[in-house]
């Protein structure tokens, strides 16, 4: 694999990565909107935002067969457009029938996206022989916010969802599939030497032919086979930081107002700055991860999150929830990626089916977190209720030797031969 087709490979990605970005953002963000176009009860809502991600995972899931197969990069190349199809049939649909297929859809191939995106992403990591996995992921924040900022406008001039759909879909759609062509699997580098440079621009030759091979690899994964024991701690921190993602997502906003006494409109503010500062910290992420390594940085990250919710059910007032908030996206924005790439570096044989189990429970995170919270908050106290996710995420920290060998670093005087590490 030439330098050429791996920055191709990576450019095209990271369009993938943002692109998906903007079609859930502007799902999520417009769900009032849904509701009411279709006249679903508040009593049935839950159910069909429930069926969203149980099907995702269910995609998620049966991906890891398909690429068995066929390449990662031919189901990116389809599940792409159809989550998009699939969001314009959401705005485009009028019966509750309607919307039942066409969020069924979106589940299902969003669930074979966000796998199949992530396999590509480890997979050129291992390439590159260094951190390039949180730029990936923040392209998708990028997109999100992007996304979000469409719904809001979209919304603010009082367009259906299929005015506001069609417009970004007919834009978007086209260009994936052009960027398709350039999807590139690392793989085929991997054990040949013919790998990415290193961060000071030194050949990283050697480590990721390590990889390849699974030399020096404490994951007891010879033959390609996955050991869920050895995968189970990183499927825990992906949960927790997906209950603590949900928890921001869901309930800041009405935390912000009902706990801290913030006006309606300054109660927006808090996922807007989360959005934003985790855009920031992925944007930097992957020159930490090359400088302190992955366990350092999730450490760190951890540590700085759980300080977040700490801030949050302290504060005496709205702009000291604001500084928690902030942490938060500062803190929890390196820890998924950087679970993906750990789980391709744990089994560097079979890398794909150890990412598509592990992106599974990115969605168990997502079905627990806001019920768990909102549970909580009604039975106790919703400051009570922000220690949870403290609890939790402070919990990686016991996992966290789980990202490689310390210092999982790349590039120039960092790289040790033969250690298998895409983290």
């Amino acid at each position: 694999m030439t330098d050429a087709g791996l920055r191709h490979g990576r450019a095209s990605l990271g369009l993938s990565f943002g692109v998906q970005g903007v079609a859930f953002a502007l799902l999520v963000t417009r769900i009032p909107a849904i509701q009411d176009q279709y006249g679903i009860s508040d009593g049935l809502l839950p159910v069909f935002l429930a069926a969203v991600p149980i099907l995702a995972g269910a995609g998620s899931v049966a991906t890891e067969k398909v690429v068995a197969r066929v390449r990662p990069s031919v189901v990116l190349r389809w599940a792409q457009p159809l989550v998009l199809l699939a969001l314009l049939g959401v705005g485009a649909g009028r019966e509750l029938w309607h919307a039942a297929v066409a969020l069924g859809v979106f589940g299902l191939a969003v669930g074979a996206l966000d796998a199949s995106m992530n396999m590509l992403g480890v997979s050129l990591q291992r390439a590159y022989g260094r951190s390039i996995m949180t730029g990936f992921h923040a392209a998708f924040s990028l997109g999100g916010i992007a996304g979000a900022s469409l719904a809001w406008a979209g919304a603010r001039w009082e367009l259906s969802l299929l005015a506001s759909y069609l417009p970004v879909v007919a834009m978007l759609l086209p260009a994936a599939l052009v960027g398709s062509r350039w999807y590139t699997e690392g793989k085929g580098t991997v054990g040949k030497g013919t790998v990415g440079k290193g961060a000071e621009g030194k050949g990283a030759e050697g480590t990721e032919a390590g990889a390849g091979a699974g030399t020096d690899v404490d994951s007891g994964s010879a033959g390609g086979a996955i050991s869920f024991k050895l995968l189970l701690p990183l499927c825990l921190i992906m949960t927790f930081a997906y209950i603590g993602d949900s928890t921001v997502s869901n309930w800041s906003a009405k935390y912000l107002q009902d706990v801290l006494g913030s006006s309606e409109q300054l109660a927006t503010v808090p996922y807007n700055v989360y959005m934003v500062t985790t855009l920031l910290g992925r944007a930097v992420g992957d020159l930490g991860v090359r400088r302190f390594g992955a366990v350092a940085v999730v450490r760190g990250g951890s540590l700085l999150a759980a300080g977040g919710f700490a801030v949050v059910a302290v504060a005496p007032g709205a702009w000291v929830g604001m500084l928690g908030f902030t942490m938060l996206g500062f803190g929890l924005c390196v820890i998924v990626p950087q679970t993906f790439a750990a789980a391709g570096r744990m089994f560097p044989g079979d890398s794909d089916a150890a990412v598509a189990r592990l992106n599974i429970f990115n969605y168990v995170g997502f079905l627990v977190g806001s019920p768990l919270v909102g549970a909580l908050g009604d039975a106790w106290s919703y400051r009570g209720a922000m220690l949870v996710p403290m609890v939790l995420v402070l919990a990686t920290l016991v996992y966290a030797r789980a990202f490689g060998p310390e210092p999982a670093r790349y590039g120039g005087v960092h790289e040790r031969p033969r250690t298998a590490d895409v983290g």
